[in-house]
């Protein structure tokens, strides 16, 4: 049985899809699932925004074969863990939980590096190219994090 982490932004094109890269690239390939999701619809079905596939790229990271999906309530039975990118969406996501296990599911991504502090990823897509740098350097070192302590779990 696989451990199902999904990775939870707005559109699902920009910090989504690079931390699922991420944290893909860094588990193996057996015993692990990351996935990614948006709680807006507008990208549904495209591929992630051109910044964070060329970010990704440079890190040694291909997520140019994702595309955008919804957010749906059904995901708290599917997902062992959802990490979510900033406030506005965890209370989005929180919602939906039907729950206490559903809520217990969600968290923070950063809060990974810097517990109880509630922060946020930034929103990249109305930034520039360093923006996107900058959003791949803090889910980076927050999927390290995550690695470690499910990697601990499985051993």
């Amino acid at each position: 049985m696989s451990v199902k982490i999904l990775m939870v932004c707005l559109g699902n094109i920009c910090r989504s899809p690079l931390a699922e890269g991420i944290l893909t690239s860094k588990l193996p390939k057996h015993g692990f699932f990351v996935d990614s999701a948006g709680t807006g619809t507008w990208h549904v079905g495209n591929a992630p925004d051109t910044r964070s596939i060329a970010t990704a790229k440079r890190n040694g990271i291909d997520i140019s074969h994702q595309r955008g999906k919804h957010f749906k309530p059904s995901f708290f039975k599917e997902y062992d863990y959802i990490y979510v990118m900033d406030i506005n969406n965890y209370q989005d996501v929180l919602q939906m939980a039907k729950t206490e296990t559903d809520k217990q599911k969600v968290r923070l991504i950063l809060d990974e590096v810097f517990p109880g502090e509630n922060l946020d990823v930034p929103d990249p897509y109305h930034g520039v190219q360093l923006n996107f740098d900058q959003v791949f350097d803090m889910l980076d070192e927050a999927c390290e994090s995550i690695a470690k302590k499910l990697l601990k779990k499985q051993s």
